[in-house]
């Protein structure tokens, strides 16, 4: 009885904690010109260059069903396993693109690259938690896990 009251708050801490290490990975990337946006931008970027690759993220709206889109989320994540590419879901384009794209400007924000940082860099501590977060759902065998972005 004590852990199942215990759980859902654990979880719900987790989803808020990876919430938050995504956006400061985001808005880290996008300051440091880290950051692609856009379906078409990111598979150019993943065929010219996927070792610059370090983590993706897939973003739709609960109620989308664009099958074009669908195609290109499956063949994104079979890249992304293949290339050992973390890779997450978010299900509010509206807050991402807030997070990734200009002021007053809406972006293509369904599928976003994080790339590497240059070699003489420090790690980013946010992208680290991500990473550790996909490998450990992956454990879980959740390939694909969701994370929730907060309210800014």
């Amino acid at each position: 009885l004590i852990r199942t009251k215990l759980l859902p708050t654990s979880i719900q801490t987790k989803m808020v904690n990876e919430g938050k290490s995504l956006a400061e990975a985001l808005l880290s990337a996008k300051a440091e010109g880290r950051l692609t946006v856009g379906v078409y931008e990111c598979a150019k970027i993943m065929n010219e260059d996927p070792d610059s690759v370090s983590f993706c993220l897939l973003a739709t709206d609960d109620f989308e069903c664009d099958i074009a889109l669908q195609i290109h989320f499956t063949l994104i994540q079979a890249f992304c396993f293949d290339n050992d590419i973390s890779i997450v879901r978010v299900n509010d384009l509206k807050r991402l693109n807030a997070l990734v794209g200009a002021k007053g400007q809406l972006e293509d924000a369904h599928c976003v690259l994080i790339t590497n940082p240059a070699e003489d860099s420090w790690e980013d501590p946010a992208l680290e938690k991500l990473h550790m977060f996909c490998e450990e759902s992956r454990s879980y065998n959740e390939w694909v896990p969701e994370i929730t972005l907060l309210e800014r």
